[in-house]
This record gives structure tokens, C-alpha cells and sequence, in this order.
């Protein structure tokens, strides 16, 4: 029979070479950030609402359009959940007059 002879490695070397790329951190040092809203209408003027007052009487009033009543809703969407359900006292946000 032959003679057991065992393998040697002792002369092998490896190395890895990854194909995954080193990503560095993002950066978010020079981020800024500005908030443009138009809850708040700079210059605007305010309305207090008065007892028997929906949306239509003071959008005829101070708009000159009973229609526009949907203007002074969405202008106020953060106070209003109802156009229907305005209540005397509450300040509306009057957007301007559209040309």
C-alpha cells in the first residue's frame, strides 16, 4: 500500500476582498429647514364670530361673495371641524379679497 502522506497547507494564505462598499454616515449638519403654512395669513385681517353668524353671512359681509364661505373654512381648518358649527366668540382667520 501506499504511504499516508498528509496534506500541507501550512504555505496557503487567504485574503478577502468584499464587493460590499463602505458607505460613510450621512452628514445632516448642513440641513435646514423652513416651514411655509397657510393656516396663518400674515396681514389678514380677523373676524369674531357673532350670535345668529354662519359662514355664508360673514363671507357676504366682509368677502362681498356669501360663496366664499368655503375660503373662510379652509382658512380656518385648524379651529373648524364643521362649517356648519361656528360658535359666537370663536376669531375666524378672514383670507383676503380675490380680485
Amino acid at each position: 500500500m501506499g504511504t499516508d502522506k498528509k496534506a500541507d497547507f501550512s504555505g496557503v494564505t487567504s485574503t478577502v476582498d468584499s464587493t460590499a462598499e463602505v458607505v460613510p454616515k450621512a452628514d445632516f449638519s448642513g440641513v435646514t429647514a423652513t416651514v411655509d403654512s397657510t393656516a396663518e395669513i400674515v396681514g389678514g385681517q380677523q373676524y369674531t364670530v357673532q350670535k345668529g353668524d354662519n359662514l355664508s353671512k360673514i363671507a357676504k359681509a366682509q368677502l362681498g361673495d356669501a360663496n366664499a364661505w368655503k375660503r373662510i373654512f379652509e382658512a380656518n381648518r385648524d379651529v373648524l371641524d364643521d362649517p356648519d358649527r361656528i360658535f359666537p366668540g370663536q376669531v375666524l382667520k378672514i383670507p383676503p379679497r380675490q380680485a
